[in-house]
């Protein structure tokens, strides 16, 4: 296929259908290509037991209203909802002082508490308190008190939340309260997270207040009223349906089962012309892993005068690298290694689970003994609609696997053995017993190869991506992996891109904003 077009979208996640959208509603002519069968990426849904449910991202944070500004663009307001403000719990290994717990496991080898309210990604804001000493001790409590008592660095900005937290609050704080929050979020340990990027303004509150705990009462102080998450009546993968209806209002060709395997720049900074080489499959299944640096022949090449690039970060750096020139320099940067992250999601005959015993799900630490799971998401107990739709004494849960800079502990396993895993796990963690005859279905999900956008070192590594992006007219990135987390950072993100690429295709002039 020769035509040229006009905008060549390598990706169909989110961010590479926001990033189409926007560029086709001023009628650019606009090609979207995704490697597997389904757009949309991780914001994905699937059918169990009769019942729509996410099957990867299943919430969008709230903060700075740009999601919920797009989902009204897509005529999607009506179906925004809000989940089940009871809260999260942890699972912990038991505290060999004996300090007060709300339910203890078989063999107290472990403990299960609510995660305490007033925090932020588990730092409290009162270290005192009774929800924080029923999981960190009365000696983790006044440990974590003495910030008050400490000076603030005032000179330059702390990078890894983990040792933040450490050095002013102690290990117990960290191993107990912030680890597991970490995890379960991020799927990566506190201390190898960036502190501006998973807590935007700490660094400055710290300053401003005088204390970790100051800050973080600081930033719940200035935070909205309200639940920080929202979801969608009918599943997230509402969203990327929405969009891509909109998409075919105008036109936009959606190419899947097709993956580029490589890009070539020439024309003129003026007239940016792109060859983009692509190789097609046949039966392509989104959940499985797929060698995208083997060798294969291309079997066609698709022109264009400008090109996004909205892949996984690990293909979007294969695909520019070769370019040359300021993309020279990323393959030298410390990237994170790709994590693989397994979902298992079961559905239950479990009336004991009516009461939801450990309110919205359950965060786990990595030192807990007889769980492998890192969190566990009550579905039935956080959405309303889910509840609904179940039934009394049908239930839901979502179990994540799968910690960056380890093996995914899911990997070797067959489906009958992970779901045999899952229930264990369920029932260790719901403090409720799950035979195998509660089963009614069963799911396993697959994210593979993801980097995270977290990390240390992300601000500086995004710099030079946008740098380098700035010097190849007709050139955009976008993604995940570069945006951040969530749906709240992709979707500007994506919006930014998109619109940048039709200014440029129109032949007007903006300034790309600091994303």
């Amino acid at each position: 296929m020769n035509t040229p077009i006009d905008v060549l979208v390598i990706g169909g996640g989110v961010a590479g259908l926001v990033a189409a959208r926007e560029c086709a509603q001023v009628g650019l002519k606009v090609t979207i290509i995704e490697t597997t069968d389904a757009v949309g990426g991780p914001v994905a849904g699937h059918i169990l037991d009769g019942l729509t449910l996410d099957s990867g991202t299943e919430s969008f944070a709230v903060r700075g209203g740009t999601v919920a500004a797009f989902v009204e663009d897509l005529g999607l307001t009506d179906q925004i909802v809000a989940p089940n403000v009871a809260g999260a719990w942890l699972h912990l290994p038991a505290l060999k002082s004996g300090s007060p717990v709300q339910s203890r496991t078989p063999g107290d080898a472990s403990v299960s508490v609510p995660l305490p309210k007033a925090g932020v990604l588990g730092i409290p804001g009162s270290p005192l308190a009774d929800d924080v000493r029923r999981v960190i001790g009365w000696s983790g409590s006044l440990r974590a008190y003495l910030d008050r008592l400490m000076p603030v660095l005032t000179i330059g900005r702390e990078h890894s939340l983990g040792d933040l937290v450490k050095k002013r609050m102690g290990a117990r704080v960290l191993d107990r309260l912030v680890e597991p929050v970490a995890s379960g979020v991020y799927t990566t340990s506190a201390v190898d997270l960036e502190i501006d990027v998973v807590a935007p303004g700490l660094n400055r509150a710290l300053t401003t207040a005088g204390s970790l705990s100051g800050a973080v009462s600081a930033l719940r102080a200035g935070a909205p009223a309200g639940s920080n998450v929202g979801g969608l009546l009918g599943g997230m993968a509402s969203l990327p349906a929405a969009i891509v209806a909109a998409l075919e209002h105008h036109n936009v060709t959606i190419l899947t089962g097709t993956t580029a395997q490589s890009l070539a720049h020439s024309g003129t900074d003026d007239a940016p012309t792109w060859a983009v080489t692509v190789t097609r499959r046949e039966n392509a299944d989104p959940a499985a892993e797929i060698d995208l640096a083997a060798e294969t022949e291309p079997t066609d090449t698709l022109t264009a005068r400008y090109v996004i690039v909205a892949t996984q970060g690990a293909q979007a750096l294969r695909l520019v690298n070769p370019l040359g020139g300021a993309f020279d320099a990323l393959a030298e940067l410390d990237w994170p290694a790709p994590t693989a992250v397994t979902l298992t999601s079961l559905v239950l005959d479990a009336p004991d689970l009516d009461a939801h015993p450990r309110g919205t799900g359950v965060l786990v630490s990595v030192d807990a003994p007889d769980v492998t799971a890192k969190a566990l998401t009550h579905v039935t107990a956080k959405w309303a609609w889910v509840a609904a739709a179940a039934g009394p004494g049908r239930h839901v849960v979502r179990l994540s696997y799968g910690r960056a800079g380890q093996p995914n502990p899911t990997d070797d396993l067959t489906d009958d053995e992970l779901q045999a895993l899952a229930l264990h796990d369920a029932s260790v963690l719901l403090g409720v017993p799950l035979p195998a005859r509660s089963v009614r279905a069963f799911a396993r999900t697959e994210w593979r190869d993801a980097l995270s956008p977290a990390t240390l070192g992300a601000p500086a590594r995004a710099q030079q991506v946008r740098d380098a992006v700035a010097a190849t007219p007709g050139l955009e990135i976008t993604g995940a992996w570069l945006a951040g987390t969530g749906l709240a950072s992709v979707i500007p993100h994506a919006l930014s891109a998109g619109d940048r690429i039709r200014h440029a295709a129109l032949g007007l002039t903006i300034t790309a904003p600091d994303l």
